[in-house]
């Protein structure tokens, strides 16, 4: 629970409705209520208020829970949006399910990318691992199709423009290969829409196969197999609050969960 008066948007923040930002947007709208009065920017609330988000009650004990993070290995073929009008199957569909609290994903891979993807419920910690200011190593296995010589890797390492500005890959390992096809591992910091595949692309190479294996200090565990979900324990969080350069919130951390396969 709250242990002293805390600012509105970030107990809202927390519960995992979205950054502090868009809490503040939320707020300045009318659209929270708190003990039956609609809030404004500066509130404050201690843990015997009732809280509204657009009607419905918020439970505050999910709001001051210790934040979860899950590690999934997103497989191909699923969006990172939680609806679809074209009826596409999405990352949120294999999530457990939550009771006042929601996954917030942090950042999103293209349909056709598989590979690590975390989720929390933490919106603060989500909103700044996915800020430009916040440098965080993004490692891919890539498969390229076509001829990469030692000058093309020169560029793509030293800053290609795209159009929406400088690019580059602050590393590159040659992941062997034979024929046309060559496996590469990349690393950006950044995480721009298919910046890897359009530095590729700019060299007239086409990536055909595409997974993030890194994200920060973060690796997919071998255990951890396509289309399944882990919980990060203790040290596991701790590293990504640091990642963020975030404390981990003062509260009692739950179990860690084990992998499973969907159905």
């Amino acid at each position: 629970m709250i242990q002293t008066d805390e600012k509105l948007q970030k107990v809202l923040a927390r519960a995992g409705l979205g950054s502090r930002r868009e809490m503040e947007k939320v707020i300045s709208e009318g659209r929270i209520l708190v003990d039956g009065k609609v809030a404004t920017l500066g509130d404050r609330v201690t843990n015997n208020v009732k809280i509204q988000v657009d009607g419905k009650p918020l439970r505050l004990d999910s709001a001051t829970a210790k934040p979860r993070i899950l590690l999934y290995n997103k497989p191909e073929g699923e969006i990172c949006s939680r609806k679809d009008p074209e009826g596409r199957r999405s990352v949120f569909d294999r999530l457990p399910r939550l009771q006042g609290e929601r996954w917030i994903s942090v950042g999103r891979l293209d349909f056709n990318t598989t590979g690590l993807l975390l989720f929390t419920t933490d919106g603060d910690l989500a909103n700044k691992l996915m800020h430009p200011s916040t440098t965080i190593e993004r490692e891919y296995l890539c498969r390229v199709m076509g001829n990469a010589n030692e000058d093309t890797l020169t560029r793509l390492k030293e800053g290609v423009q795209l159009e929406d500005g400088l690019a580059k890959f602050t590393d590159i390992v040659d992941g062997g290969g034979e024929g046309i096809n060559h496996w590469y591992y990349v690393v950006i910091m950044e995480g721009r829409n298919r910046e890897v595949r359009r530095l590729w692309e700019s060299q007239e190479l086409q990536v055909n196969r595409l997974k993030r294996v890194r994200y920060g200090s973060v690796f997919i565990p071998s255990k951890v197999k396509v289309g399944q979900w882990t919980e990060l324990g203790d040290k596991e969080i701790a590293d990504v609050y640091g990642m963020a350069d975030l404390a981990v919130p003062e509260v009692a951390i739950p179990a860690g969960g084990r992998g499973r396969r969907t159905r």
